[in-house]
């Protein structure tokens, strides 16, 4: 197994401290403005074996450890959105240190879709009620001294949503490093065009905003990174740098989809995770179940 690798950023306003899980490639952010202060969590990982189909919750448990020797209080608990790469730890993270629940209001739409491939029945509600709260585009939460912003950013789902907080944007599976470009946009509900356009929301943004990135899957031998600027992407992303067209965009990225292979944890990532990240309820005799659809994705 990889080692787990933590950064800090000093340079944002807020503070910033990622937690970066190799297995998935996936970083958790915790965003603060000093100890003691209030905090949100952003896209937090679950632990997930798909060949024993055991959980654990050492990333998460690494999170609330550093939340504690902090002193921070916890108020939000953020998704980019359902993520079909990692479970998230949203439920077990609540229950140790608190905050509430919230994802982007489009996640509705990802429901009704994923409802009907696990077909999770009448009582599986599509009104986002499994989370605590839905933000629409351009609506506010604050956290102590510090506040955050919903940016609505589809095309690699259609519920994508980026975070503004002071002079940074947390942009989920929208954008990666430079190197390594762009989500991909083959997933139900997802639009190579609608991504283009999401992007150029974002880099419309100051050259000097720092962008957070939810993956990095470094193409050689570099270090792993977890943000860059707009400045950066706009010189260099390799799908979506200044002077690619929607048209070359849309044409590179629906060609490229079509080669890639699902994500290794889709069928249960997505499952739970439009259920706020809480697993099936137990059967009668105790356990809980996945559900895997057969020739359907």
């Amino acid at each position: 197994m990889l080692p787990r690798k933590v950064f800090v950023n000093p340079s944002s306003r807020a503070d910033v401290k990622a937690f970066f899980d190799p297995e998935t490639g996936t970083f958790t952010y915790v965003v603060y403005a000093g100890k003691k202060s209030p905090c949100t969590v952003i896209d937090s990982v679950l632990n997930y074996d798909s060949k024993s189909g055991r959980t654990s919750t050492r990333c998460a448990d690494e999170v609330i450890g550093f939340m504690q020797n902090e002193q921070l209080q916890l108020d939000w608990i953020l998704e980019t959105h359902a993520h079909a790469d990692h479970l998230t730890a949203a439920p077990y993270i609540q229950s140790k240190s608190g905050g509430k629940i919230v994802i982007g209001d489009h996640i509705t739409n990802v429901q009704n879709v994923f409802k009907n491939v696990f077909n999770l029945g009448e009582q599986f509600s599509v009104d986002g009620s499994q989370f605590d709260r839905l933000l629409k585009d351009g609506e506010s939460l604050s956290f102590g001294a510090l506040s955050l912003k919903a940016l609505y950013v589809p095309g690699h789902t259609p519920a994508c949503m980026a975070y503004e907080i002071g002079d940074a944007l947390f942009v989920g599976d929208t954008l990666f490093m430079p190197d390594v470009g762009t989500a991909r946009c083959d997933f139900p509900g997802g639009s190579a065009q609608t991504l283009y356009r999401s992007i150029q929301k974002v880099l419309s943004y100051p050259d000097e905003t720092t962008l957070y990135m939810c993956h990095d899957y470094p193409p050689t031998d570099r270090p792993v990174a977890y943000c860059t600027t707009v400045g950066e992407e706009k010189r260099s992303n390799i799908h979506v740098h200044e002077g690619i067209s929607e048209s070359e965009f849309v044409q590179m990225r629906n060609k490229r989809d079509a080669t890639l292979d699902m994500p290794n944890l889709i069928l249960p990532s997505i499952q739970v995770n439009i259920q706020a990240g809480h697993l099936p309820t137990p059967e009668a005799n105790g356990k809980s179940y996945l559900r895997i659809p057969l020739n359907t994705l």
